[in-house]
């Protein structure tokens, strides 16, 4: 409802703006019995964009806070800048890169006519960031667009609100994927990762599984050779760049330092996903979620603590046929997907366990299995994504188990507290006799 139908803002609708006369103008043929009635989420949708809605409870019990539903997607969309920005020049950079040790001078169509005044110097700040824009940008229009359409239909036939969650869904799912892959790729996974995700459960607040990443994970089971292999992580076509990941799996940590070393990995001058590279990035857009209590510190802890206790005992096992086996946990944190996973990912205040001492078990075990994944099934090396899923799926049932504790210990107190009264009763009988 928008705030023309609030009686004590009246006195202030002939001073608002001229966007806001034109939406309650538009609102009779979107409300109930107008011609457009049928497109009133769609409307609202508008109307909550740009404007807060005036409602409030008039009934307790209630709460009054400032940090409502859109506002908590509009810090965690304003989060991932840093990590937008990284996304774009490093991906540009490598592309640059690529081209100047392959001869290539330009490229060709539309990217070539719009990366022209800027050139392709990975030197230059501006050739790399506009060139990285250049795949950046596609992507995540498809995926919005896309994504959009598909959360605005169910929204239609449900007759439910457009939730502003899609915004967060739209740029983690896009930030998780490699540069170059195929836009009608984008939507495919997209799509799936909404409507399996989320949708078939109702919707926003009632899924079980992260939206982006259960997008992600269809399209790395179903276009394998798209979505990791050497080919995949520079935006040039011909060219191959293997990830620190790929790197240790085959000869160690020895072999990552002869492409990187650990500082140039924490920056995010690496190959990989468009928003994984750069931890710098990931922990700067991450802090502000902490700050803000959004995320939870507890999951992110749990997650960190998790990774370095699994990945500190494969160290003191050790292998001679599995590098991965010595790989120290401050390479597993620049390295790959984990970072993203756990300050973005693994916090989602809806899929993550929602008691404190849930989110410690649900945290540790997404770095226990995170560890796990790489280090056990050399087919897979990149495991944040997975154990995320798999965390997912457990995160109603670690919340069970850590209430039935708390009502269990809370009934023994109750009881030790009640014997001695009971008894103190049957002395005072006993004495009265």
């Amino acid at each position: 409802m928008s705030a023309s139908n609030n009686p004590n803002n009246k006195s202030q609708i002939k001073k608002t703006s001229l966007l806001r006369k034109t939406l309650d103008n538009a609102e009779p043929h979107f409300a109930n019995g107008g011609k457009f009635e049928r497109f009133y989420v769609l409307f609202e949708m508008v109307d909550t964009l740009f404007y807060s809605p005036p409602n409030t409870t008039v009934g307790a019990p209630h709460v009054r806070d400032a940090l409502d539903l859109k506002r908590v997607m509009g810090y965690v969309w304003l989060a991932t800048f840093p990590v937008m920005f990284m996304a774009c020049f490093n991906t540009g950079y490598q592309a640059n890169l690529a081209m100047a040790s392959m001869g290539i001078e330009t490229t060709e169509g539309l990217r070539g006519w719009f990366l022209s005044p800027f050139g392709y110097d990975p030197s230059s700040f501006m050739a790399n960031f506009f060139h990285g824009l250049t795949f950046f940008l596609p992507i995540y229009m498809t995926t919005f667009i896309v994504g959009g359409i598909v959360e605005a239909t169910f929204s239609l036939v449900r007759g439910h609100e457009i939730n502003e969650g899609f915004f967060v869904t739209s740029i983690l799912y896009t930030l998780t994927l490699p540069p170059d892959t195929p836009l009608w790729m984008v939507a495919m996974g997209i799509s799936f990762g909404i409507i399996i995700g989320k949708e078939v459960f109702g919707g926003t607040g009632k899924n079980f599984l992260n939206p982006a990443l259960t997008g992600r994970a269809f399209l790395y089971f179903a276009y394998p050779a798209s979505m990791s292999g050497d080919a995949v992580w520079t935006a040039v076509d011909g060219f191959t760049g293997a990830t620190n990941l790929s790197l240790a799996a085959e000869g160690g940590v020895n072999l990552i330092l002869s492409q990187s070393t650990w500082f140039e990995s924490f920056i995010g001058l690496i190959p990989g996903s468009l928003g994984e590279t750069s931890t710098l990035a990931i922990l700067t857009g991450g802090g502000i979620l902490l700050l803000t209590k959004i995320a939870s510190w507890r999951i992110v802890v749990g997650v960190m603590l998790g990774m370095v206790a699994t990945s500190t005992l494969f160290n003191l096992i050790g292998s001679d046929t599995n590098p991965l086996f010595g790989m120290p946990w401050y390479w597993h944190l620049v390295s790959g997907g984990f970072a993203f996973g756990m300050m973005f990912m693994a916090t989602d205040p809806v899929t993550a366990s929602m008691t404190n001492l849930g989110r410690w078990y649900y945290g540790a075990l997404i770095g226990f299995m995170t560890i796990i994944i790489r280090v056990v099934n050399p087919a897979f090396p990149e495991g944040i994504m997975l154990a995320i899923l798999f965390a997912n799926i457990f995160s109603p049932l670690i919340d069970h188990f850590v209430v039935q504790s708390n009502v269990k210990r809370r009934l023994k107190r109750f009881k030790q507290t009640e014997m001695p009264q009971s008894n103190s009763n049957q002395t005072k009988v006993s004495e009265d006799n």
